[in-house]
């Protein structure tokens, strides 16, 4: 049985594989998505726009700051940044799930999901 979740985190992995060359590991993209809540089935909330500085902001302070519960420091954007750009500016879905995922990998901040 699929739900729109478990059809969303396949999309998600899809776009880990091929916009950064990575295995994903599903139980942590999972974990990722659920902690989105309803913001995944929302076109305009399950997107980050890269380019969009406010928007980066936001990633660092409510998902860096808050939920990984990171120190404020350059390396955050420096980090979002990164992210950003391995996914690549061709690619206009940045998917939040996906975004958020990397991040906690960059900053191996897996564990606040376990």
């Amino acid at each position: 049985m699929s739900s729109k979740r478990d059809e969303l985190v396949q999309k998600y992995a899809a776009h880990v594989k091929e916009k950064f060359g990575a295995s994903p590991d599903m139980n942590l993209l999972e974990d990722v998505a659920k902690g989105l809540g309803p913001a995944i089935y929302n076109r305009d909330a399950s997107t980050v726009s890269g380019t969009d500085e406010k928007e980066l902001e936001t990633v660092k302070k409510n998902f860096l700051m808050k939920k990984l519960g990171m120190k404020d420091s350059p390396e955050l954007m420096a980090g979002i940044k990164k992210v950003m750009d391995k996914y690549g500016s061709s690619e206009r879905t940045k998917y939040r799930a996906v975004v958020y995922y990397m991040l906690a990998k960059h900053f191996n901040k897996e564990s606040v999901y376990r």
